[in-house]
């Protein structure tokens, strides 16, 4: 009997959907978490805790929702206190 040997490449994973799935999968859960907090706050009449939050809320989504920009901001950083 004759063994053969197959090698196939290893595939590569792949990521190209993982963004938007996850963007998909967890926005609505993140904005309606948002939600329910922001009025909680609202109803308990702590408007300076509702500010901070959503000042919060909103740099997380801003961070979720556009990952290059972090890349873009450590860049500034790094050229603004001088190291290149």
């Amino acid at each position: 009997m004759s063994h053969l040997l197959i090698t196939a490449s290893p595939l590569a994973l792949s990521t190209t959907g993982l963004v938007s799935y996850l963007q998909g999968l967890f926005g609505p859960l993140f904005l309606g978490i948002v939600g329910i907090v922001a009025i909680f706050f609202l109803f308990t009449r702590e408007i300076i805790r509702f500010v901070q939050f959503l000042v919060l809320a909103i740099a997380i989504a801003v961070v979720f929702y556009t990952p290059g920009i972090v890349q873009t901001i450590a860049t500034g950083i790094a050229h603004a206190l001088g190291v290149h």
